[in-house]
């Protein structure tokens, strides 16, 4: 049966390896925006008003303030699945530090003993 410093070291390899094909990163969001123009009787302004689009706007934070840019549909999709694989990586990561941390008392416990146990050999 493995240690579990071992299974440690197996699920931190395995979070790894799915780093490794996890594809391209992108922060932000991507919405899907239906508008109204101010054109008399421009089926926007119908009852039930039929708005224009859908555009596309991909939107992310740069120096402190929001960005835009707006998209087509197949632009929106590779965004919508970078942004998907920025959220993983950040999933991954944050594992990857519980593992490690936990791995980590396990070693610094075999480095040095607990302290009651010293203090009992004196």
């Amino acid at each position: 049966m493995p240690s579990r410093l071992e299974r440690y070291e197996r699920a931190y390899r395995a979070l790894a390896a799915e780093l490794a094909g996890l594809g391209f990163i992108s922060q932000g969001s991507v919405v899907v925006r239906y508008t109204s123009c101010g054109k008399p009787g421009c089926r926007c302004q119908a009852d039930p008003p039929r708005r224009h689009g859908p555009y596309y706007q991909w939107s992310r934070a740069v120096a402190g303030k929001t960005v835009s840019r707006r998209l087509t549909e197949s632009e929106a999709e590779l965004y919508r699945s970078w942004i998907a694989n920025r959220r993983r990586l950040e999933e991954i990561v944050a594992r990857m530090e519980q593992i490690s941390a936990a791995a980590g008392e396990l070693l610094l416990r075999q480095v040095s003993p607990p302290k009651a146990t010293r203090a009992a050999k004196r």
